[in-house]
């Protein structure tokens, strides 16, 4: 093939779709701005890079993506988790799968997996230079090249953007990509954080900062529609909320301009409302005696027992043999059905990815192809798509930038 191409951004997209070009005998430039290739990979699933999820179904695949899922059928059907695996098996990463079927390097490195992209694309005669690409030079509907911030020129017969989003800006992810993409000529749909923590407007929010739970139930209901719902584990902060659960409940706000948002926590979704009552009666008649604040240690964390108090109505005073059956069934209810309110999204440096980017609508889903310029591809990131925590997100890129590569 022999063309020369250019892709711009080093993340987990950039060299793939790099290195699968390369492949194919093409002469292959990648423009990073940053000092370091894979910033943003090196520093995924805290340090240690949750590589993709054992999820070897298609539909499943895309169950997991809320937004545009379909977009990415070609692309996963391309490569999918088990050809990430084998990928970096190949590469010398040992992986092995944990809680949720995540996937991780056996090493627990995350710098194994970045290192590991580099050399691939390196050993397949991938280029790299370390500039910001400023803009795009156009000659009949075509980028024939790419002004760099050096002032230097790259031609190029073809151009991948795959600059990631805006999350994490420490490591490169500034919305270059959005940039160039509009001087192409292409919509940019609303940036917002996805698998971001939530803000909280309760009182009693900073005073349960660092407490984690853990095998707890949380649906999320906008107004009155249910959203979201799953099991797992969270974390209060000194904002608002966050952990697992909430990461992905996030990905499912669209806007707080839609209804208020709202978070029920189920504390003890092993009891049913009958079960739980009578745990309380057992735990109240063992300490009959007892001021009501000191009679719950053996149900609830410690911090989270004055909150669960006070909002009881319950004096934390009162003596457990003078609770009558009604309080008793509205404390169950407290438990079962703990509530926090969501005021908005927190900081987009703090999201795990960015939510909107290039439309989906104006790229060719089969070849990752510009509909408006012929010679122009996208990957990863700075797409309209993500996903939900577990490895996905880092699915997509590779995926995308696997097809982008093949067909640029």
């Amino acid at each position: 093939m022999n063309k020369n191409v250019v892709v711009i951004g080093a993340g987990a997209s950039g060299l793939m779709a790099a290195a699968e070009s390369a492949k194919l005998g093409n002469k292959v430039t990648v423009v990073e701005k940053m000092p370091k290739c894979a910033s943003k990979v090196r520093i995924t699933g805290k340090g240690r890079c949750n590589i993709t999820n054992a999820c070897f179904d298609l539909n499943e695949l895309i169950e997991n993506v809320p937004e545009n899922p379909r977009f990415l059928y070609s692309a996963f059907s391309n490569f999918m988790p088990y050809d990430t695996i084998a990928f970096f098996e190949d590469l010398g990463v040992k992986t092995k799968v944990e809680r949720g079927n995540r996937v991780f390097p056996v090493s627990d490195k995350a710098s194994d997996v970045a290192d590991a992209l580099i050399k691939n694309a390196k050993n397949s005669g991938v280029k790299f230079v370390h500039a910001r690409a400023e803009y795009f030079e156009f000659e009949n509907n075509l980028i024939k090249a790419i002004v760099l911030d050096n002032n230097e020129k790259l031609f190029c017969e073809s151009v991948a953007v795959c600059t990631g989003g805006k999350s994490y800006p420490a490591t490169g992810s500034t919305g270059d990509g959005y940039r160039l993409a509009k001087q192409a000529g292409h919509s940019i749909v609303k940036i917002k954080p996805a698998l971001v923590p939530l803000v909280c407007s309760n009182n009693f929010i900073s005073s349960l900062q660092g407490l984690s739970l853990k095998n707890i139930a949380v649906k999320v209901f906008q107004g009155d529609r249910l959203i979201y719902s799953d099991f797992g584990e969270m974390l209060f902060t000194h904002f608002g909320v966050s952990g697992p659960v909430i990461l992905s409940a996030s990905s499912n706000i669209r806007s707080f301009e839609e209804g208020k948002v709202r978070i029920k926590i189920d504390l003890k979704p092993a009891l049913d409302f009958k079960t739980l009552d009578k745990r309380l009666q057992r735990e109240f008649s063992e300490q009959s005696n007892k001021d009501f604040i000191n009679s719950l240690s053996k149900l609830l964390p410690k911090k989270l027992i004055p909150v669960i108090v006070s909002l009881s109505g319950i004096s934390p005073s009162v003596k457990v043999n003078e609770i009558t059956r009604m309080q008793r069934h509205n404390l169950a209810e407290l438990i079962k059905d703990f509530c926090a309110d969501v005021s908005d999204f927190y900081y987009i440096d703090s999201a795990i990815v960015t939510r909107g980017g290039v439309d989906v609508r104006e790229i060719d889903p089969k070849t990752m192809k510009s509909k408006i310029i012929d010679n122009l591809f996208f990957a990863g990131e700075v797409i309209d798509v993500d996903a939900y925590t577990g490895g996905f997100n880092l699915q997509i890129a590779f995926s995308t930038g696997v097809l982008c590569g093949r067909n640029m």
